[in-house]
């Protein structure tokens, strides 16, 4: 793990945004931990980038808390992040990932739709990551694959955020690209 102090501040802010129910800081953190993943592609950063942006989402949306399962869900996920700062106190790495991994797995716990959102939003928010970092100029062959999602996913998120449409880039209007796909292929 890179920047052992850094993970440690956005795990301990993460934890009181959360007790404080500030979710549009946990957005905040999430921010801060992609510009030192950009720079290090350091993938215990990038876990934890996703995992605080996710924790965001999930907790602005009050009707999950209605769902059986969430209080064990919550717990769990308190618990984890104590652990995790725990495991960053005594430079445990491998204790760091498993505390992160267990927020994952709490999910596998839930049942019925409490489950596919969560799931459903932990997707979005490493697609929406990635963009993040394919921002910061790291390829978007890379991007993809430190994050575990598809190219497709990442280039068809970009194209709508219009991402790559940085100065460096030619684009072309859909004729266009439709003329030169057939002049390749055809």
């Amino acid at each position: 793990m890179q920047e052992k102090e850094n993970v440690l501040r956005i795990l301990e802010e993460t934890k009181n945004s959360i007790t404080k129910n500030d979710f549009s800081k946990l957005k905040e953190l999430s921010n801060q931990t992609i510009n030192t993943a950009s720079r290090t592609h350091d993938s215990d950063n990038i876990a934890i980038a996703v995992i605080v942006y996710s924790i965001g989402k999930i907790l602005e949306r009050k009707e999950y808390k209605q769902y059986p399962g969430w209080k064990e869900f919550y717990k769990g996920l308190i618990s984890s992040i104590n652990n995790g700062i725990n495991a960053i106190k005594k430079n445990n790495e491998n204790d760091l990932r498993l505390h992160l991994e267990s927020i994952r797995k709490n999910i596998n716990k839930l049942s019925g739709n409490l489950k596919i959102y969560i799931q459903d939003v932990f997707r979005k928010a490493s697609i929406n990551k990635a963009s993040k970092i394919y921002e910061h100029g790291i390829s978007m062959e890379k991007t993809a694959k430190l994050l575990g999602i598809s190219l497709w996913e990442l280039a068809n998120y970009s194209g709508q955020r219009n991402i790559s449409n940085v100065s460096l880039a030619k684009t072309y209007d859909v004729k266009s690209r439709i003329k030169l796909v057939m002049e390749m292929f055809g």
